[in-house]
């Protein structure tokens, strides 16, 4: 066989983006025994139906990660954040998950997940330039 050719393709369509995940999900499914893996989106909704933010992440080894949280501006301030943490912390305590992580850059939202419980176990300094970002987690049980 000749050496594979690496190529630079920056719109990968969904399928090959898939079928990549799927290797390292199906990889690290053998190498630990866990297989259980549940989607935990939880979406913010105004009275019109319309998107107004939300929480995509995902449960797996007994671990909830918060991929992305996202308030828009009119709903910041009222609490629809500490709402859609606490509803997939909840979520995954169902599982049977014993803890949650996620990341931040400093000048995102560190604090807020602070004051959720969550406490920083590494920091690089200097990304992007000036600022930090942050790998969090929080005991759930």
């Amino acid at each position: 066989m000749a050496e594979p050719r690496v190529s630079f393709e920056p719109f990968a369509d969904a399928a090959i983006k898939e079928f990549i995940v799927n290797g390292i999900d199906f990889h690290n499914i053998a190498a630990t025994g866990h297989s259980a893996y549940y989607p935990a989106h939880f979406i913010l909704r105004g009275d019109r139906d319309e998107v107004l933010g939300g929480l995509l992440g995902q449960v797996w080894g007994l671990w909830l990660h918060v991929n992305f949280l996202w308030v828009a501006e009119p709903a910041r301030g009222a609490g629809n954040a500490t709402r859609l943490m606490r509803a997939a912390e909840d979520y995954a305590i169902e599982r049977d998950c014993v803890g949650a992580y996620l990341n931040t850059y400093s000048f995102q939202a560190a604090g807020f997940y602070r004051k959720l419980g969550y406490r920083i176990v590494g920091t690089i300094e200097g990304f992007p330039p000036g600022h930090e970002y942050h790998l969090l987690r929080k005991a759930l049980r």
